[in-house]
């Protein structure tokens, strides 16, 4: 069983004690994935809720659907959750063609627009904090940390073709070959780090390896002693054995990414929230996402925590499932980017 599957099933586990204390209580490259939960082949029609979207918010819908499914033998709903990129997934939820889409960005103004053109209204919630990991081999003696600068030195698109090699981002580094492993162009991690690293979203070399599929970037850094890549935190730490993580210096010291470092607004500028954004018309004619949502809302919590992010707090929770109930649409993001937005920030936003 490895690491994810371990993760899953203890939260599914400690999920049914909870439960059932209430109850006593209470009486690639671009490449796309899927998981159906209800065992409905890829060729199949799903009548039930689609989800598409972030594969970096892709574990936890997962295993919430999981959970669901597992534990309320009465819900008769059909979940299938795929993952394409924050772009790719918000194309297909703008053409109405999803239920759900899960985004580690929030929605931007061009998609907000390809919405309104198709009717689509939707109920914007966000679910939990990420550190996006700058992450090498874990047989790399060398690197142990790296400044933003530094960063920005190998990501822009002037590094295409000349930034090739180890000592030429840091002199100390050994004369060696720097294979590159970062997001694909399809999503959200890709326009959050240009935008935080770059200076611009979207601005990139593109002589690396890309992926929408963050597993993909793992197993590609954790084969190449040269390597370095980026992806999302519980991509790293469930790959701790195979991988290294690198401190990040934004100036004010180098950190490494972790929940207390996130908690407490230090590492940045690669902490973001992340979101499920929810078709509002589908709400109304679909009985069974009404209550996946409703059961999402009450363990987000504990399952970000179990699959590896960072957590909100309970009071964006709360707030999350006023705004459901009030079917309450739009965005509260302005259509763009929000690099270093800190979890008590994100709070008074809600609010």
């Amino acid at each position: 069983m490895n690491a994810t599957a371990k993760k899953l099933a203890l939260a599914f586990g400690m999920l049914v004690l909870v439960t059932s204390c209430a109850t006593t209580s209470n009486t690639s490259t671009q490449t796309q994935q899927s998981v159906n939960v209800t065992q409905v082949s890829n060729s199949e029609k799903v009548s039930g809720i689609k989800i598409d979207g972030s594969s970096t918010v892709y574990p936890i819908t997962e295993a919430i659907a999981n959970q669901l499914q597992q534990t309320k033998q009465q819900y008769k709903g059909q979940v299938a959750v795929n993952f394409s990129g924050t772009s790719g997934g918000f194309k297909k939820f703008c053409a109405n063609q999803t239920d759900i889409s899960n985004a580690s960005r929030p929605i931007l103004t061009a998609e907000i627009e390809a919405c309104s053109k198709n009717g689509v209204k939707f109920i914007e919630l966000p679910i939990a904090y990420d550190a996006l990991t700058i992450a090498v081999h874990k047989d790399n003696t060398w690197a142990k940390d790296i400044t933003v600068a530094e960063l920005k030195k190998i990501w822009e698109p002037s590094a295409q073709g000349k930034i090739t090699r180890w000592n030429q981002v840091r002199a100390s580094w050994p004369d060696q070959p720097l294979n590159l492993y970062g997001a694909g162009n399809q999503s959200g991690t890709f326009d959050y780090f240009t935008e935080a690293i770059v200076g611009k979203t979207r601005s990139s070399r593109t002589d690396y390896t890309a992926s929408e599929d963050d597993t993909t970037l793992v197993r590609g850094v954790a084969k190449d002693r040269n390597a370095l890549g980026y992806f999302g935190l519980a991509y790293y730490q469930d790959n701790t054995n195979q991988l290294k993580a690198l401190a990040v210096d934004n100036g004010q010291g180098a950190v490494l990414p972790s929940v207390n470092t996130v908690k407490d607004a230090k590492y940045q500028p690669l902490s973001r929230p992340l979101f499920i954004y929810v078709n509002a018309q589908s709400v109304q004619n679909k009985a069974e996402l009404k209550e996946f949502i409703d059961y999402y809302l009450k363990y987000a919590q504990f399952t970000a925590t179990s699959v590896g992010y960072v957590p909100l707090p309970s009071e964006v929770y709360e707030l999350d499932k006023a705004r459901f109930k009030a079917g309450k649409s739009g965005t509260l993001f302005a259509g763009k980017e929000q690099i270093n937005l800190t979890i008590s920030e994100l709070l008074r936003k809600e609010e």
